[in-house]
């Protein structure tokens, strides 16, 4: 996966500019934020969540579920907006989940979530926007 493989392209100075220390160390190092450190985990408006980096909805409201996991959790993302990649970071084989518009790291999917999906996509809370529904 290449920056250009991708709609919405920035420097790495332009993305340290746009996100904070810590949405920088998730988003762009692929870095995971401690568990229960982010308000969006017990968000529970109707609304959508959106990658933090440029803005694409990823989730909406109704698709979250608490997982007891300290990170906000989903089964199911808007249809094109995750893109996923083999992790084989810390000595195990996961499944990384990016924002299909600009590529940004936004946590992992395990097939040990809720029906219908069965998946659980745990998502690093700093990557994420959340706009209330109007």
């Amino acid at each position: 996966m290449s920056e250009r493989d991708f709609s919405v392209v920035f420097s790495d100075l332009e993305w340290r500019a746009r996100l904070t220390p810590e949405q920088y160390a998730v988003m762009r190092g692929h870095g995971t934020e401690r568990p229960g450190s982010c308000a969006l985990n017990h968000e529970k408006r109707a609304g959508t969540f959106r990658c933090a980096g440029c803005e694409q909805p990823l989730f909406r409201s109704g698709e979250k579920f608490d997982s007891g996991t300290g990170w906000p959790s989903f089964n199911d993302p808007l249809p094109g907006a995750i893109g996923t990649t083999v992790d084989h970071s810390f000595g195990m084989v996961r499944t990384e989940v990016h924002c299909s518009r600009c590529g940004s790291h936004l946590g992992h999917v395990f097939p040990d979530g809720p029906p219908p999906t069965g998946l659980r996509y745990c998502i690093n809370g700093v990557a994420l926007d959340f706009e209330v529904a109007s």
